[in-house]
C-alpha cells in the first residue's frame, strides 16, 4: 500500500505525521511524506520518503481578518499545487492532516481515497456537547443542555458559512460543491481526553497519540534528588509568550531542579536550571511534573508516561485542551500565567499524589485504541 501523508509544517501536525510514516513502514507498507521544508530532512533521517510542499504553514495566516476565508483560500491553491505531485507518485491512500484541507481536494480531484488525520481529539461539532473550545464540560439537567444549546446556535452562523465558503472554493477548482468526507478518521490521542457524544462518526477511530522524538540530543538534568520540574513553552505561534522566564521564576522557592525543553538555551540560568535541545521522552520520565502549553501533542507526551500538568494554555484549541486535562484530573489551569499562580499551581500538583494517580489512569487509556495501520488498510479496502 502506498500512501501519501500530508501535513503542514507546524511540530504539533508534522510530528504524528511523521510517527504515522513510521508506524506504516514498520509494517511493511510504502509511506511518502509531503510536509513543509523544514521537516524533510528530518524524515528522510527516519528512512522516510519526503518531499517539500509549499503553503501548509498555518502560521503563514496568524495576521487574516477571516481565517477561515484564508484557510480555505489557501486549501485551493494547495489543491492546484498537489495534483501533480500526487499523480506522478501514484498513491493507494492519501492520509490528510485536518488542517490540510487542499490535500484531500487534491485527491478528490484525482479520483483517490483518503484519509484525515486529526492530531487531537475529535473537534467535530455534536449535537449533545458545547462547542468546541469553549472548555466547557458537557451541560447537565435543563440548564446546563439549555446553555449548550445556546451556545451552538451561537457558533452555528460561522459553521454555515465555513460551509458556503468551501462549496465555492471546491466548485471553482472542479469538485462537486458537497464534500463526501474522508474514508476514515484517525483520531490520535489518548481516550482519557475524548468526550463522549451520541453522534460519534462511525468511520472515526481512536487511534492513540502519534508521538516521534524530534531531537537526538540529550539534555542532562541539573544533579541532586530533589523533584524535577519540566518546563516545555508552547512551539504553537499562539502560544503563551515568556512562559519559561515566568515558571523558572515562580519555581525558584520551592526546592526543585528545572530543566527548560526548548530549541535554543535560556542565558543566566541558576545552577538548579538547565535549558536547551533534548529528548523530551527521556526528560519526561526523569520528572515529577510538567509545566507547558496546552498543545496537544505535548500533553499527550506527558501523560503517556503518567506525569501530572501545570497548563499554560495559550490560543488556538490549547483552552479546550487544557480544561479536558483539569476535569481527568491529571492537571491544574494558570491563566494568565503570574508567578504566584505558577508557584501555588507547582506546590499543589508536587504535593497531592491524586494528580499523579489520574495521570497514570489517562495513560493507562492507550489500551483501548485502535492500530493505525490496520485502519487504513480497511478504509482503503472499502473504498474500492
Amino acid at each position: 500500500m502506498r500512501v501519501a501523508v500530508v501535513s503542514g509544517g507546524d511540530p504539533g501536525h508534522v510530528v504524528p505525521a511523521i510517527a504515522l510514516c513510521l508506524r506504516l513502514l514498520a509494517s511493511g507498507e510504502e509511506p511518502v511524506l509531503l510536509t513543509g521544508e523544514r521537516w524533510v530532512g528530518a524524515a528522510r533521517a527516519e528512512g522516510i520518503s519526503a518531499s517539500r510542499v509549499d503553503g501548509l504553514a498555518l502560521a503563514d495566516l496568524k495576521d487574516c481578518k477571516d481565517l477561515g476565508s484564508a484557510l480555505v483560500g489557501q486549501a485551493a491553491e494547495l489543491a492546484s499545487a498537489l495534483v501533480p505531485q500526487l499523480r506522478s507518485l501514484a498513491p493507494d491512500l492519501v492520509v490528510c492532516d485536518v488542517l490540510a484541507l487542499g490535500a484531500s481536494m487534491a485527491a478528490e480531484l484525482l479520483g483517490v481515497p483518503w484519509v484525515q488525520l486529526s492530531p487531537h481529539p475529535l473537534y467535530e461539532p455534536s449535537r449533545r456537547l458545547p462547542p468546541m473550545g469553549s472548555g466547557l464540560a458537557p451541560g447537565v439537567g435543563v440548564r446546563g443542555r439549555t446553555r449548550d444549546a445556546l451556545l451552538r446556535a451561537m457558533t452555528a452562523r460561522s459553521i454555515r458559512q465555513g460551509v458556503r465558503q468551501r462549496a465555492v472554493v471546491r466548485h471553482r477548482i472542479g469538485l462537486s460543491r458537497s464534500e463526501p468526507g474522508p474514508v476514515a478518521r484517525l483520531i490520535a490521542t489518548l481516550p482519557a481526553l475524548e468526550v463522549p457524544r451520541p453522534d460519534w462518526p462511525s468511520n472515526a477511530h481512536v487511534v492513540g497519540p502519534l508521538l516521534w522524538e524530534a531531537s537526538r540530543e540529550t539534555l542532562t538534568p541539573p544533579p541532586g534528588s530533589a523533584p524535577l520540574v519540566m518546563i516545555a513553552p508552547s512551539t504553537a505561534w499562539t502560544g503563551s509568550a515568556g512562559m519559561a522566564e515566568t515558571a523558572l521564576e515562580a519555581v525558584r522557592d520551592l526546592g526543585v531542579r528545572a530543566v527548560v525543553s526548548t530549541f535554543a538555551p535560556v542565558p543566566g540560568l541558576p545552577p538548579w536550571a538547565r535549558s536547551g535541545p533534548g529528548a523530551q521522552d527521556e526528560l519526561l520520565r526523569a520528572s515529577s511534573v510538567l509545566v507547558c502549553g496546552g498543545g496537544h501533542g505535548m500533553l499527550v507526551k506527558a501523560l503517556r508516561v503518567a506525569v501530572p500538568l501545570v497548563v499554560v494554555p495559550g490560543g488556538g484549541d490549547q483552552w479546550e485542551m487544557a480544561n479536558r486535562v483539569a476535569r481527568q484530573g491529571s492537571g491544574v489551569i494558570v491563566r494568565p500565567p503570574t508567578v504566584e499562580g505558577l508557584r501555588e499551581a507547582v506546590a499543589r500538583v508536587l504535593g497531592d499524589h491524586t494528580f499523579a494517580v489520574a495521570a497514570a489512569e489517562a495513560a493507562a487509556s492507550v489500551s483501548d485504541v485502535r492500530d493505525p495501520v490496520e485502519v487504513c488498510r480497511t478504509a482503503l479496502s472499502l473504498a474500492r
